[in-house]
């Protein structure tokens, strides 16, 4: 395996709160964050894949690398194909990691568990789940649950992905995480499939890959890093990186 690179997709027409990526926190833009975090990772080069002018000037106004894409994407994985297609065409990186835009507090190392699984040559995509621990979130469709079968210590096997209660039954239920790890094969393998049945009932893009026959393991961790999709998200955000800088 050889250096990952690290893309983090961004685009400013998000339904529920319209240009996040630029949203301020701490005096910088939320895709800043993302951006110091995902450096802090130090798995490998990292660029932003965006869909606005002014989403690369503010990545490039702080050190960092950007690239423009289409902003008729439907999904973040096509957007960062077209981003490692145009940073790489040459194919030097084979792995593909792609963090989420509106994930500002999450912690470097968290990143960096994500493409343990891909150690194993039979793992296609890799990804991350938390153990659920509050009771309203075992019900909740909003929180997606992956259902797995454990093939290591922290590590699980996806059977499926679901916004259900499952599975049924005594023991934990885990809370995926959007953060992936693809092989570049696997990705363009991905990009490629129409929307398959499962995934356009339960609106989950993952279950594509399932579908296809591709193998996703996800590594667990501690936390489930907070997404920023309302205004009272990014509240939040805004006060635990007050609290992280004051600390």
């Amino acid at each position: 395996m050889s250096d990952p690179l690290v893309l983090i997709p961004a685009r400013m027409s998000a339904t529920r709160l319209p240009g996040k990526p630029l949203a301020d926190i701490a005096g910088e833009p939320m895709i800043v964050h993302v951006w110091r975090r995902a450096v802090a990772a130090g798995i490998g080069p990292v660029a932003v894949a965006a869909d606005a002018p002014e989403v690369l000037r503010a990545v490039e106004a702080a050190g960092g690398r950007a690239v423009a894409t289409r902003p008729d994407h439907p999904s973040g994985s096509d957007r960062i194909w077209e981003a490692i297609e145009a940073l790489d065409p040459e194919g030097r990186h084979d792995v593909v990691v792609n963090v989420q835009g509106d994930l500002p507090t999450i912690e470097p190392h968290v990143i960096a568990a994500c493409i343990g699984p891909l150690a194993d040559p039979a793992v296609d995509i890799a990804t991350l789940v938390a153990v659920i621990a509050r009771e309203e979130e075992r019900t909740a469709p909003s929180v997606v649950k992956l259902v797995g079968t454990e093939v290591g210590p922290g590590r699980l096997r996806a059977l499926y992905f679901t916004r259900a209660t499952a599975p049924w039954g005594e023991g934990p239920l885990f809370h995926h995480i959007g953060l992936y790890a693809y092989r570049r094969a696997s990705l363009r393998r991905f990009v490629a499939l129409p929307p398959s049945r499962l995934e356009l009932r339960e609106k989950l893009e993952q279950l594509r890959a399932l579908e296809a026959g591709m193998r996703i393991d996800a590594t667990v961790v501690e936390t489930v890093p907070l997404g920023v999709d309302t205004s009272e998200d990014l509240e939040r955000a805004r006060a635990m990186l007050a609290g992280a800088a004051g600390a």
